[in-house]
């Protein structure tokens, strides 16, 4: 198993956590120097917190760990593509690669719905790959919804 179907593998792990508490199942991990550094889940809902997101999440925790909010070598996972706020927090921390599962068509912000990575004023471009264990991802996600309105969860 290669490194990035690892690191998104946990990154599905966190995501697991947030449908346990009733959260839309994104999950993300930071790594640096080979190394989990950082994970979240969103909690959204539980928190009443609109930047609850998985990625922000993480983001703080790494950089309370590298005691910098400049994430310079660090690599994100997360299983949904990230939205404006995500990815705005992404470029402004300097993260420099970002692997994304699932696409969001509704407000992915590194390909889909826009790309703020290729906006060439910024003055940090992270590099984006998207589709990592995407049908997992996916799939969780879907999952997820049609338990909602059926009620399951």
């Amino acid at each position: 198993m290669d490194m990035n179907t690892i690191y998104m593998k946990k990154a599905i792990q966190e995501a697991k956590k947030a449908s346990l508490i009733r959260e839309v199942p994104v999950g993300a991990v930071i790594v640096k120097d080979g190394k989990i550094i950082a994970r979240g889940y969103n909690k959204r809902e539980s928190s009443q917190d609109a930047t609850s997101h998985a990625e922000i999440t993480a983001i703080k925790k790494a950089c309370r760990k590298l005691n910098s909010w400049r994430l310079v070598g660090c690599d994100l996972y997360v299983t949904l593509e990230p939205c404006p706020m995500c990815s705005g927090a992404i470029i402004n921390s300097r993260i420099e690669n970002v692997y994304f599962g699932s696409y969001d068509y509704k407000s992915g912000s590194f390909g889909s719905v826009t790309d703020l990575s290729k906006i060439a004023e910024y003055n940090h471009h992270p590099n984006i790959f998207g589709g990592v264990l995407q049908e997992e991802c996916s799939n969780m996600l879907s999952d997820f919804f049609k338990r909602l309105r059926k009620g399951e969860i």
